[in-house]
């Protein structure tokens, strides 16, 4: 079996060695430089944090990063797609908006700040895959149309994959509206005809001339045509029509898996997490809870799956704090060395898109941890 290398650096610094030069240290001896970045796009994708929510990776980092690409030629932006509930991300005015008041702007991170899938969510590319879960995944265009892919990725717990990491960065964060709805979803959307008021909007934007409103002004899907994109969904403003029946945790993982391969297929990418601030739940919270374990540091790698098995292996062996859910739900237990998300998600299995990822080549869970 290969093994990849995964390279470490830990939080101490000196008055010549800030985080972000640390950081910057720590990109250029895992190889960021042996990517030839001059004149190529270079999609940064981040999570720029729900409003309210302070986990998520300060932009410092990110204009030190931006600021490294371009003095290697290459013309970087920082990017996410919008979300599927509603809050300070649906939609790219306010998804821009959130991004400025976390710090992510043209000026703090010295690069432009693009949302990937468009105003509303619909702008995507579908990346022929014919993976085991996912054909064709639709992947946010801004992304899609990059020529290289670096995920900056904050580490920490998610209720409904276990942790989120470089996989989930890149499979669920960079997959647009109808792909979120697609990852989410185990069977095909349904119409609620108490709640459809004919308005159309989802007969007009489906691509696969899938549902149509009749005579009574009610949506009828046809299913015979409808591949379960779920654009109707996202689109429509009623909630006339509605997830199907929702998916397992170990499904949404292979999923998230096969998302990540759609948008690194055919293009160079490099991947930076950190593992700070590890939150019990996603960024994607209006809050962020205690930290479970210490801040431990930043890793970086070619292979999204050896870097998430190195994240989570060394947040399996640090000790849990005091104060946090962690603690309060097992106040007696001494925790190093349990697998800390399994403890705070019991219902979540996040081994299993590890295991997919590297059944379909995304990578290896095998590593060598290298410090910097």
């Amino acid at each position: 079996m290969n093994t990849s290398k995964v390279y470490f650096t830990n939080l101490r610094t000196t008055p010549s060695s800030s985080l972000p030069a640390k950081m910057e240290r720590l990109a250029r001896r895992a190889g960021i430089e042996t990517i030839d970045f001059n004149r190529q796009y270079v999609a940064i994708k981040i999570h720029f944090g729900e409003p309210g929510n302070l986990a998520y990776i300060r932009p410092n980092y990110a204009a030190r990063l931006a600021t490294l690409l371009q003095s290697l030629g290459g013309k970087p932006f920082l990017t996410d797609s919008n979300t599927l509930y509603s809050g300070g991300r649906s939609n790219a005015v306010d998804h821009l908006q959130s991004a400025m008041e976390n710090g992510f702007n043209p000026i703090s991170a010295k690069c432009n700040v693009i949302i990937a899938d468009g105003v509303k969510g619909a702008d995507y590319r579908e990346i022929p895959l014919d993976g085991q879960y996912c054909r064709a995944p639709k992947i946010g265009a801004a992304i899609a149309d990059a020529d290289i892919v670096i995920s900056m990725n904050h580490f920490k717990g998610h209720e409904q994959s276990g942790f989120g990491g470089a996989l989930k960065n890149l499979g669920m964060g960079s997959a647009s509206v109808a792909g979120k709805l697609e990852l989410h979803s185990a069977s095909q959307p349904v119409t609620d005809p108490a709640a459809c008021t004919g308005c159309r909007i989802c007969q007009k934007h489906c691509a696969h001339d899938a549902i149509h409103v009749g005579p009574d002004r009610k949506a009828v899907i046809d299913y015979d045509r409808c591949t379960g994109c779920g654009q109707c969904v996202a689109l429509c403003q009623y909630e006339g029509v509605v997830m199907g029946e929702g998916d397992t945790s170990e499904r949404l993982n292979c999923k998230i898996a096969e998302y990540a391969q759609a948008v690194l297929k055919d293009k160079p990418s490099f991947h930076l997490s950190f593992v700070m601030n590890v939150s019990p739940n996603c960024d994607c919270w209006n809050h962020n809870d205690a930290a479970i374990i210490p801040d431990l540091g930043i890793l970086a790698s070619f292979d999204p799956v050896a870097l998430d098995q190195a994240c989570a292996d060394l947040v399996t062996e640090a000790p849990a704090l005091s104060g946090s859910a962690l603690k309060e739900k097992y106040p007696h237990d001494c925790l190093e060395g349990q697998d800390k998300f399994q403890l705070v998600h019991p219902d979540t299995h996040w081994q299993a898109g590890l295991a997919h990822g590297e059944k379909i080549g995304l990578g290896t869970r095998s590593y060598k941890l290298i410090a910097v």
